[in-house]
C-alpha cells in the first residue's frame, strides 16, 4: 500500500510542542507512559477474549517487551495485547484526548500558575501520555496489528503536525512502540537507565515487563514485580509504590490524600485498592458524572465505565476493586443490576465513609483541606443517597458567621442559644458576600450563629433534607423569622422584645409603610417593618412558601425561568433615614411625591445589595440626581 499522510486534529501540533518541551519536568516518565499503555492494552484483549477466546490464538501469556538497539539509537516497546487497525490508529494516534485539544490548552493555561504538578496532572487526564516520546526522540514508530486481524500497520510522526500511515508485516498481535533517541537523550539506550526508570515507576504493572537480551545482557529480564499491586499483603507495599499505582491507575500526578487497600473475605469476597486525590480531577464536574475505578473479576479487567460500582458523587475516587464472585462473563449493562456489585458497593460506601469521618476527627485541618476539594461534590449525595444521608451529614461543613475556618452541623448545635429551636443559613455566591448581607444585622446582634450555604447544590439537598438532630434549617432570609423568642447576648432582658419594639415604633411608620405599598404597587409582595435590621434601613426577604432569593437567581442565570416573584421590603424603623420618611408620611397622612422616590429608591439599593439590577435604570438616576439636588447647600 502505498504511505499516506494525515494532518494531526486542530492545534494536535501545537500541543505535541507542549508536551514535548514544556510539560514535563523528568524525562523518564515517558517510558512509564509507553509501558502504561501497553499494559492497558493487554488488559483490554483479556477482557474481550471472554467472549472471543479466538482472540488470544497463538499467544495468551501477556507480556511486555523492551528492546535497546544502541546502534540504530532506538528503544522499543513491545506488547502483545489488544493492538490498533488503521482506523484505530488514526483516531487514537491523530487526535489527543477524547475531551478535545481546546479544553487541553484550557486547562493548561490554568495550570500555569498552579505549578508543575498542576500541568503532569493534565497529561492522563487527557491522554497524551504516548506524545512524550517526543520529548526524547526525533522521530517515533508504532506498529500494530490487530487482535483478530491479518494485516498489520505503520504509524510514523515526527511530531511536527502531520503523520504518515502505510502498511506493515508483524507475525502477531499486539503493537510495537519505536522510540528513535535523540543525542541528547542517550542515556535511555543504557541499560541500567532503563532499569531503574521501570522499578520506579513500573513495578506495580501486572503484565511482566522484560528487558530483551543484548550485548550489555546476555538473557532476557524481567524488570517488575509482574503482580498486580492489590493483590500483595499490605505490610510488602511501600508508600512510592502505592503512589505509583495511583498514579497509573487513576492517571493523575498528584499524591493521593487518603488510601484504602482491602481484602473482604465472605458471603461476597472482593479487594479494593482506592484513592482519594489531593487536588481536584479536571472533569470533576462532567455532567456525565462518570466514575474512575476499574473492576477486575479474578484479575481480569471488565471496565472501567462502572456506574454501579460508586455513586456519582463518589466520583473522584481512583483504584481498583477485584472480586471473585462475579461472572466473568458479566456485561458492563447486567453490572447495573448484579446483586454481588450492589453488595460490594455497599460495603464500599460505608468503608470510604467511616475512614472520611476518622480523618475529620483526627485530623481536622486535613479534613478541611478535602471538603475545600471536593465537599461540594460530596453535598450531591445527601440529596441522593437516602441510605447513606446521616453518615454524609455528619461529614458536611459550612463556613459561619460566628466562626474561623470550617463547622460541623454537630458543632453547630452545641453552640445554639438555649431557647433556639432553628439551625439558620443564609444562601450566597461566596461566605464574604453573604456575611455582609443585610438580613444577618439582627442575628449578629443577638449573637445567633447563620450558616453560609455558597454551592448551588446547597439549594436541593436543604429541601430534602429539613432538620438535623430535630432542629428544622431555616433561611435568615425568610420573611417569618422572629428572633424575639430567642434570648440574645445583650444585657436587656425587660420584657418581650417584640412587645418592646412595638412600644419604640415611631410616630407615622403605618402611614409610611402603606405609602410605599401604595407607590410600589406589584413590584413588591408587601411591605413591612422589620424586626431583624440594625443597621441598613432596607432589605428583601422571601415569604414563607416562596422561592428562595439564591435559588431564584440562578435559575434565572441558567434560564430555567423567566423571572422571579416579588418580595417583601422590610424596613428598619429605627433608621434614622426611615424614621425622617415616617415623620413626613405622618404630617403628610402618606400622599408626597418624596415618599414615592424613597420607596424606589430603597427598593433600588435593596435590589443592588442583593445582587439584582436595579427596576429602571433610568428612573434610578433621575431619582437619585434630585435626591443630590436637594441635599445640595444654595
Amino acid at each position: 500500500m502505498t504511505k499516506e499522510t494525515y494532518s494531526f486534529q486542530a492545534e494536535v501540533g501545537k500541543i505535541l510542542d507542549i508536551v514535548a518541551h514544556s510539560l514535563y519536568s523528568q524525562k523518564e516518565v515517558f517510558l512509564r507512559e509507553l509501558i502504561s499503555n501497553a499494559s492497558d492494552a493487554c488488559d483490554k484483549l483479556r477482557y474481550h477474549s471472554l467472549t472471543e477466546p479466538e482472540l488470544l490464538s497463538g499467544n495468551g501469556d501477556f507480556a511486555i517487551t523492551l528492546a535497546v538497539d544502541p546502534k540504530a539509537k532506538t528503544l522499543t516497546i513491545s506488547d502483545n495485547g489488544i493492538g490498533m487497525s488503521k482506523d484505530d490508529m488514526i483516531d487514537a494516534l491523530g487526535t489527543i484526548a477524547k475531551s478535545g485539544t481546546q479544553a487541553f490548552v484550557d486547562g493548561l493555561k490554568d495550570a500555569q500558575s498552579d505549578g508543575e504538578d498542576a500541568k503532569l496532572a493534565l497529561i492522563g487526564q487527557f491522554g497524551v501520555g504516548f506524545y512524550s516520546s517526543f520529548m526524547i526522540a526525533d522521530k517515533v514508530e508504532v506498529v500494530s496489528r490487530k487482535a483478530g486481524d491479518t494485516d498489520a500497520w505503520r504509524w510514523t510522526s515526527n511530531g511536527q503536525g502531520a503523520f504518515d500511515i502505510e502498511s506493515a508485516t508483524r507475525e502477531e498481535r499486539g503493537t510495537d512502540v519505536i522510540v528513535h533517541v535523540k543525542k541528547d537523550a542517550k542515556e535511555f539506550l543504557e541499560v541500567l537507565r532503563i532499569e531503574n526508570v521501570v522499578k520506579t515507576y513500573s513495578d506495580h504493572i501486572a503484565q511482566p515487563v522484560i528487558l530483551k537480551a543484548s550485548k550489555d545482557s546476555e538473557e532476557d529480564k524481567t524488570l517488575n514485580s509482574a503482580s498486580a499491586l492489590w493483590t500483595r499483603e499490605k505490610k510488602d507495599i511501600t508508600a512510592d509504590q502505592y503512589n505509583e499505582f495511583y498514579h497509573h491507575v487513576g492517571m493523575a500526578f498528584d499524591e493521593p490524600w487518603l488510601t484504602l487497600h482491602n481484602k473482604v473475605e465472605g458471603a461476597i469476597s472482593y479487594t479494593n485498592l482506592l484513592f482519594v486525590p489531593s487536588s481536584r480531577p479536571f472533569d470533576l464536574f462532567h455532567p456525565e458524572r462518570k466514575g474512575s475505578l476499574k473492576l477486575y473479576v479474578n484479575r481480569v479487567f471488565i471496565t472501567d465505565d462502572c456506574e454501579a460500582l460508586i455513586p456519582g458523587y463518589m466520583r473522584f475516587l481512583k483504584g481498583v476493586v477485584d472480586s471473585e464472585d462475579i461472572d466473568l462473563n458479566v456485561s458492563r449493562e447486567m453490572l447495573q443490576h448484579n446483586p454481588a456489585v450492589a453488595k460490594i458497593r455497599k460495603a464500599l460506601m460505608k468503608r470510604v465513609l467511616n475512614e472520611l469521618k476518622k480523618k475529620a476527627e483526627k485530623a481536622p485541618e486535613e479534613y478541611a483541606t478535602f471538603w475545600e476539594t471536593f465537599g461540594m461534590v460530596l453535598k450531591e449525595g445527601i440529596h441522593e443517597d437516602i441510605e447513606n444521608r446521616d453518615r454524609l451529614m455528619e461529614l458536611v461543613r459550612f463556613k459561619s458567621s460566628s466562626v474561623e475556618g470550617w463547622t460541623s452541623l454537630k458543632d453547630y448545635v452545641s453552640r445554639m442559644k438555649a431557647s433556639q429551636d432553628a439551625i439558620y443559613y443564609i444562601s450566597g455566591a461566596d461566605a464574604e458576600a453573604a456575611a455582609r448581607s443585610p438580613q444577618l444585622e439582627g442575628f449578629r446582634a443577638k449573637g445567633i450563629e447563620v450558616l453560609f450555604m455558597t454551592d448551588p447544590v446547597d439549594e436541593f439537598w436543604m429541601p430534602a433534607v429539613g432538620m438535623y438532630d430535630e432542629k428544622q434549617f431555616k433561611s435568615a432570609t425568610r420573611g417569618d423569622v422572629d428572633l424575639s423568642k430567642i434570648d440574645g447576648d445583650s444585657d436587656d432582658k425587660d420584657g418581650d422584645d417584640k412587645d418592646k419594639a412595638k412600644e419604640d415604633m415611631p410616630a407615622g411608620m403605618d402611614a409610611l409603610t402603606a405609602a410605599f405599598k401604595i407607590a410600589l404597587g406589584d413590584k413588591v409582595k408587601d411591605v413591612r417593618t422589620s424586626s431583624r435590621l440594625t443597621d441598613s434601613p432596607v432589605c428583601l426577604v422571601a415569604e414563607e412558601g416562596d422561592m428562595d432569593m439564591h435559588l431564584e437567581r440562578l435559575l434565572k442565570q441558567h434560564q430555567q425561568i423567566d423571572q422571579g416573584s416579588p418580595r417583601v421590603l422590610e424596613v428598619n424603623p429605627k433608621h434614622l433615614l426611615i424614621m425622617n420618611l415616617a415623620g413626613v408620611a405622618e404630617k403628610q397622612k402618606g400622599k408626597d411625591a418624596l415618599l414615592d422616590d424613597a420607596a424606589f429608591l430603597l427598593l433600588d439599593q435593596a435590589l443592588i445589595i442583593e445582587g439584582e439590577p436595579v427596576l429602571d435604570p433610568q428612573a434610578f438616576i433621575r431619582r437619585m440626581t434630585e435626591v443630590m439636588q436637594k441635599s445640595m447647600p444654595t
